[in-house]
């Protein structure tokens, strides 16, 4: 009963945070959106000028990056955005850093009957072959190179 209590809590608390973090980026995306336009410039004149695809650009002034891309990749794009468009990259992640906290909350996987399958085994063995031939080919290739080279008086 506790451990149900402890799990609602959790999520819950999990919930919230990741609320807060989505505001966070939405008011970070809106910022960036704005200066970009202040600048005069399009999505399509940035992703030119620093390499991000239009839709990732798009997406960080949405809020939205963590739909496209790892939380990694997403990081490095909003720094790099930030850089261009004059910000401190480094003081935004710093005073925003709940936004850029990666989800290490645990999963429980529910194993039924059957999930735990044997894979193909017989492609595996098949490979083994192929690398045996090729193996003997290469010794073969060799050993004719090294008769030819004596004959030759080479070696």
């Amino acid at each position: 009963m506790l451990e149900n209590d402890d799990k609602k809590y959790n999520a819950k608390k999990q919930q919230k945070k990741d609320c807060m973090s989505v505001d966070v980026k939405k008011n970070l995306g809106i910022m960036f959106r704005e200066k970009r336009q202040e600048m005069h410039l399009s999505l399509k004149e940035v992703e030119n000028a620093i390499s991000i695809r239009m839709t990732y650009l798009q997406a960080i002034e949405e809020g939205e990056i963590e739909k496209y891309l790892s939380p990694v990749y997403g990081l490095g794009f909003i720094k790099q955005y930030a850089t261009f468009l004059g910000f401190d990259a480094e003081k935004i992640v710093k005073e925003n850093s709940q936004a850029f906290k990666r989800n290490t909350s645990f999963q429980e996987f529910d194993y039924g009957i059957g999930t735990l399958d044997v894979r193909n085994t017989n492609r595996s063995s098949a490979k083994r072959g192929s690398n045996v031939l090729w193996g003997f080919v290469s010794v073969g290739v060799l050993i004719i190179a090294w008769f030819l080279a004596k004959a030759l008086g080479v070696i």
